[in-house]
């Protein structure tokens, strides 16, 4: 397929439930080698978005499930995104193979990123990989298991959100108040957006004055790949 230059004007990418990873750098193939990913063809940023919104829903027949493939960005601000339900770092069944892949992703590039967010007041997933080792790794969805996701000190980000709120910058989920775990739930709800920001680049704000070098590309992953070999 060819995808034309006025079509890789970016444009942001989101869906209900938006699962990405971010990695700073423009090795689209490097990024994709380290997550064994298999390249199957080009898309314009405008399919990207219908993509990414039918495996946000379930509902792309060719991918049921979501975890088939994913969508590669092309360079974007000197980053690169990864998007798609398989990025899940919350997820009960992924999140340890998400966490092991930004570690990679990290220990290569410096730097690698993975995020969860519930448009629709369904949470939010941020984990952070730094040069081969985790940053942190915090889950709020409301589920009862949230805490065991929790790994490393509060973001800088999170610990000036808390303050607001007249919080303790950093605080035990096991012992802070049901008042206090309240209010600072309805917070980290819609937080990974904006932590997403604040560290590199996030999906929802790209826009036409984004730099895009490169061609965005929907990628097999080894599960999808799998499934099509037993079909």
């Amino acid at each position: 397929m060819t995808v034309s230059v006025d079509d890789q004007a970016a444009r942001p990418l989101a869906t209900c439930w938006l699962h990405w990873m971010a990695v700073p750098t423009g090795d689209q193939a490097g990024v994709m080698a380290v997550l064994g990913l298999t390249p199957s063809r080009a898309v314009s940023f405008a399919e990207a978005e219908v993509v990414v919104d039918e495996d946000g829903h379930g509902d792309a027949d060719e991918n049921p499930g979501g975890l088939g493939r994913v969508y590669v960005s092309p360079e974007v601000d000197g980053w690169t995104l990864v998007v798609g339900p398989w990025c899940d770092p919350g997820d009960d069944e992924r999140g340890d193979e998400v966490l092991r892949l930004c570690v990679a992703l990290s220990a290569r590039y410096g730097r690698a990123q993975a995020y969860y967010y519930g448009m629709q007041g369904d949470g939010s997933t941020w984990l952070v990989a730094e040069d081969g080792a985790v940053v942190r790794r915090y889950r709020e969805t409301g589920e009862g298991e949230d805490a065991l996701f929790t790994l490393g000190e509060p973001l800088p980000l999170e610990r000036v959100r808390r303050e607001e709120l007249g919080l303790a910058p950093v605080w035990d989920e096991e012992t802070e108040s049901d008042a206090d775990e309240d209010e600072w739930r309805w917070a980290a709800f819609d937080l990974s957006p904006e932590i997403a920001s604040a560290l590199g680049v996030s999906p929802l704000t790209l826009s036409a004055a984004t730099s895009v070098h490169g061609t965005g590309v929907l990628a097999r992953t080894g599960w999808g790949q799998t499934q099509q070999e037993q079909q």
